[in-house]
């Protein structure tokens, strides 16, 4: 049998498509390695799912009837979330893979699982499953105790260093408890206990976890628990600036987050007279990045350091080691698995990471919300890299634009990759707004009707043959996209024109607000280009009379606007 259908260990693409006879030669029956479903069952994909962890792994095919007709169930949003809600009730489950076939034109859904390489594999409520020919059934006893012995969860983290309690740092456990909130009581080893940075033994001692916060130097004792950060020039060629960052590793976390950030600095774009201080990589998703790298990687590989690539395109992290199960690259967000548990939640009571199955959420958003390119995952045979892209297809001046109009509350987040379309010269329509956002038709008809009413889109047809087309008058604002020696040579020239000028004419013409429409004729005022006339209300500025022509005007010339 050609089993699996799509495997998490497999690299040769998968078809996405067979006809009904091959599906029935190659699946035809219910085994080992295959169950069918006709339905979404939260429970009975938790039990598959464990049932095969713990046997050498299987495929359940969702939209199969019990005697093998096709039913059909589509992978939608829905459908997908139930599956990896199921997924995430179950402990100790080998890595999956979602997918999406279609037999004879009807589309089903293939859930592929894994052999657990590590522990045994067990259902929300505690109950081992294993796959016996067609039946999911329960490991008891002998049988129990064999898998458990093959698979031994081998836990380095809270490994005994041989290093006692008393050689920690003083500084570090006063930090420490600080963090949790622990005194300085004869009760302190015990509250190392219960977070597996020291052993049970007495005297204790401290584990892994425990050197890598507690001592100055935890490499001298776990090896290469360090991050090497090399930034290269060109972004192919070889590493011109290599640093070392190590001690404990909220240190790491903290240092290393420093020195990216001031490698890679910001892009700075001026619109008319507001600065904009864009992050090239925010840095949350940094941070993020690193505490992840720090936390996940395998620190059984001694000699291997975590490795940070600074390129003028991409910031590569590499983390030792593999996913933990059941994580894969395609489910890394919907899936939750932590390798060291324990390195976590100190991070995260050092604020230096997020709650739990927050972290790649955190990462993917942010970047979304700066209008940068998302983060791409990757695995290896030897480890896990996140690379975040600098720079991308939204440039920076298109991204300060865009932040300038949200800030005075014309659009919404949301809105803004919709009206940047815009600007680029496309039409729009429902339909691409919808495959822009992956948003349903009532929200990217909301989209395009709040721009419309903002007056920054204009609406041509109606129903089905509706478009929307940049608003003639927006091109964009004059104050977003010219320089402040070019918003003053537009202020003067309507003085010119009207005689006059006022922070009203000011702000129609530019699209600056008041405070800043106020502060750019100030400095007119002040340069000797414009004279200020009246108070409050009544104020309007004009152009200094050459000192041959002075008229003594009072106020502006008739007609003019006050």
């Amino acid at each position: 049998m050609a089993y699996p259908l799509f495997h998490p260990s497999t690299t040769a693409p998968p078809p996405f498509t067979l006809d009904g006879a091959a599906f029935s030669r190659e699946y035809p029956d219910e085994g080992h390695y295959v169950e069918w479903k006709r339905g979404v069952s939260i429970d009975a994909i938790e039990a598959a799912a464990v049932a095969f962890s713990n046997a050498d792994g299987g495929v359940l095919l969702v939209g199969v009837e019990n005697d093998g007709t096709i039913a059909g169930k589509a992978l939608s949003s829905d459908v997908e979330l139930q599956i990896h809600r199921a997924m995430g009730r179950a402990h100790g489950i080998g890595k999956y893979e979602i997918r999406s076939v279609l037999v004879d034109d009807a589309p089903i859904t293939v859930v592929s699982v894994s052999k657990a390489r590590e522990g045994v594999a067990q259902t929300h409520d505690g109950r081992p499953l294993v796959r016996r020919g067609k039946q999911n059934v329960a490991l008891v006893g002998e049988e129990l105790s064999l898998l458990a012995s093959t698979r031994t969860r081998s836990r380095y983290e809270k490994s005994d260093t041989s290093i006692p309690v008393t050689d920690a740092d003083p500084e570090r456990l006063r930090l420490l408890c600080e963090a949790f909130g622990w005194a300085d009581t004869p009760q302190l080893v015990d509250r190392l206990r219960e977070q597996d940075l020291a052993t049970e033994d007495e005297p204790a001692r401290l584990t892994v976890v425990g050197a890598l916060y507690l001592l100055e130097s935890p490499s001298e004792v776990v090896g290469r628990a360090d991050i090497e950060i090399y930034r290269f020039s060109d972004p192919e060629g070889d590493y011109d600036k290599r640093q070392l960052v190590s001690g404990p590793v909220d240190h790491q976390v903290t240092e290393a987050t420093r020195i990216l950030m001031d490698e890679l600095g910001t892009d700075l774009v001026v619109l008319g007279t507001r600065r904009h201080e864009l992050p090239r990589i925010p840095e949350v998703v940094l941070r993020e990045g690193i505490a992840n790298a720090v936390a996940h990687r395998q620190y059984q590989l001694r000699g291997v350091s975590t490795r940070i690539e600074l390129r003028p395109d991409r910031l590569l992290i590499e983390s030792p080691g593999e996913l933990p199960e059941p994580v894969t690259v395609s489910n890394i967000r919907d899936a939750q698995s932590a390798r060291n548990s324990s390195i976590l939640r100190v991070l995260r009571r050092l604020h230096l990471a997020e709650d739990a199955g927050r972290g790649i959420d955190v990462m993917e958003d942010t970047m979304r919300e700066e209008l940068l390119d998302p983060p791409r995952f990757e695995e290896t045979s030897h480890s896990v890299r996140v690379v975040l892209p600098v720079g991308g297809t939204v440039t920076p001046r298109e991204r300060a634009w865009l932040r300038a109009i949200e800030l005075r509350g014309r659009i919404r987040p949301e809105d803004r990759l919709v009206l940047l379309q815009a600007v680029r010269g496309e039409k729009l329509t429902n339909k691409s707004v919808r495959e822009l956002l992956s948003a349903d038709s009532v929200d990217a008809r909301q989209s395009l009707q709040r721009l419309r009413d903002a007056g920054l889109l204009q609406q041509h047809g109606a129903r089905g043959g509706t478009e929307y087309v940049l608003a003639g008058r927006l091109g964009p604002p004059a104050g977003l996209r010219l320089a402040p020696e070019e918003l003053s040579a537009v202020v003067l020239e309507v003085a010119e024109e009207e005689g006059h000028v006022t922070n009203e004419l000011v702000r129609e013409r530019t699209g600056l607000d008041r405070a800043e429409a106020l502060r750019l004729l100030a400095s007119l005022v002040e340069a000797g280009r414009l004279e200020r006339h009246g108070e409050r209300r009544g104020t309007y500025y004009t152009q200094p009379a050459p000192r041959d022509q002075l008229d003594f005007r009072s106020g502006p010339r008739q007609g003019g606007r006050t």
